[in-house]
């Protein structure tokens, strides 16, 4: 029997299976992503063997690109505050002081005990850094009207982080190329830290604007077509991150941006919910292609021999760098002590990981250490599927009391000193 029919029968057994189940599974200590990947274990030599290619990095980077990208408008979609540095002070800490640390917090592990050039520590460092806009939609905001600062911060993070790690990826291949850093330190930091960066901001703001200004003046001429009105969301992906890489910004941060700009332009919230629902769909549809990949690539030999060292790793991240890194990033801050700990756990690596690396690997990272690096983000990748999969709604209801119980105390102490 032709293995290719074999594979459309599991996948749609799969999706009928998580739609219909939906609301048994979001009851249940189960993220969608934990799913998908025992059923891509399941469809890999390991077990049914029906998929048995093996992408190219190539392929593996565009899947990733593309998911990505697609994640970060719907995350910018969603962001509901105004651009203020007040509003934006959790993000703000959380991209300027957790990040860093967790890049270099992984890249000292890696040289400090795994004997790792410091080129090839910073770029592990720039690839498990990142928290993932894609496997982290059970404690990300749902809808713009949602004002937790929890679920606030972790989607904006998601969003700039996947965005803002890219400058580190090319210190760490720099790094590799010429160890010698004061041959190439400045113009690190004038094209791909400070001109990447701000023409990222600057495209997204200008491509989004362009798009929706032309988008309005044309539906009051003659609407367009109902259903194909959401393909201007994705119009606007494609344009911004097109343009803003041929002026060499990072297109992710653009698309990221883009998003923030179209929701505030529009004016509109059924146009807005619109888009949201229609990015939404493409991800998941996405993402199940993604995760079940990344299940079919896992291979015991390989695992096995980095196991250690994925461990201490992922170990350190999970445990130590980024816990640590929450709590100093939120010092100060006026808040709920639950917060900065649930910002420590929550930092969920996936496919914005797995794209970082196949770019480096594209990028010509040496067989020997490229695979050392790819084995322990796909490990680690794993290891917080399950982890945070399995916390991610027993640990977000927990919380949702706990704010329901501290809302109930503000009220009754509201309602006393009205009552004096």
């Amino acid at each position: 029997m032709d293995v290719y029919i074999l594979e459309l029968l599991v996948i749609g057994i799969l999706l009928l299976f998580v739609t219909l189940g939906s609301g048994w599974i979001g009851r249940l200590p189960l993220s969608y992503a934990l799913i998908y990947l025992v059923v891509g274990i399941g469809l890999s030599p390991y077990g049914l063997n029906l998929i048995q290619v093996r992408p190219e990095t190539d392929l593996l980077e565009r899947l990733t690109e593309m998911v990505v990208l697609i994640s970060l408008f719907s995350c910018g979609l969603k962001m509901n505050r105004v651009l203020t540095l007040h509003a934006w002070g959790s993000t703000i800490r959380l991209i300027a002081l957790l990040m860093p640390i967790s890049i270099f917090g992984i890249a000292w592990a890696g040289h400090q005990f795994l004997g790792m050039s410091w080129g090839i520590a910073i770029l592990l460092g720039a690839i498990l850094a990142p928290t993932d806009p894609v496997l982290a939609s059970e404690v990300q905001l749902s809808h713009p009207d949602d004002r937790d600062e929890l679920r606030f911060g972790l989607t904006s993070e998601g969003g700039l982080n996947d965005a803002l790690a890219f400058p580190f990826v090319y210190f760490g291949l720099h790094w590799i190329k010429d160890n010698q850093w004061q041959n190439w330190i400045v113009q690190w930091a004038a094209i791909d830290l400070i001109w990447g960066i701000a023409a990222g901001f600057g495209m997204g703001v200008l491509v989004a604007r362009a798009v929706v200004k032309i988008d309005k003046r044309l539906q009051r001429i003659r609407p367009a077509d109902s259903l194909m009105e959401d393909f201007v969301a994705l119009a606007m992906i494609l344009l911004t991150y097109s343009l803003t890489e041929l002026v060499n910004g990072y297109g992710f941060l653009g698309v990221f941006v883009a998003g923030i700009v179209a929701q505030r332009s529009y004016r509109n919230p059924d146009k807005q919910e619109s888009q949201i629902e229609f990015t939404e769909t493409l991800e998941k549809l996405l993402e199940v292609g993604t995760i079940l990949l990344l299940g079919s690539l896992l291979r015991w030999e390989p695992i096995i021999r980095f196991l250690p060292q994925s461990l201490l790793i992922a170990g350190l991240l999970f445990f130590v760098i980024r816990p640590i890194g929450a709590w100093i990033s939120t010092i100060g801050e006026h808040q709920n002590p639950i917060r900065p700990w649930l910002f420590g756990w929550f930092g969920i690596r996936g496919v914005g990981s797995i794209y970082y690396l196949a770019y480096a690997l594209g990028e010509g990272l040496r067989a020997e250490t490229g695979e050392q690096i790819a084995w322990i983000t796909f490990t680690t990748i794993v290891i917080s599927v399950i982890l945070h999969g399995i916390s991610a709604t027993p640990l977000m209801n927990w919380y949702e009391r706990q704010m329901e119980q501290r809302r109930q105390q503000v009220r009754e102490r509201q309602h006393g000193r009205a009552m004096r």
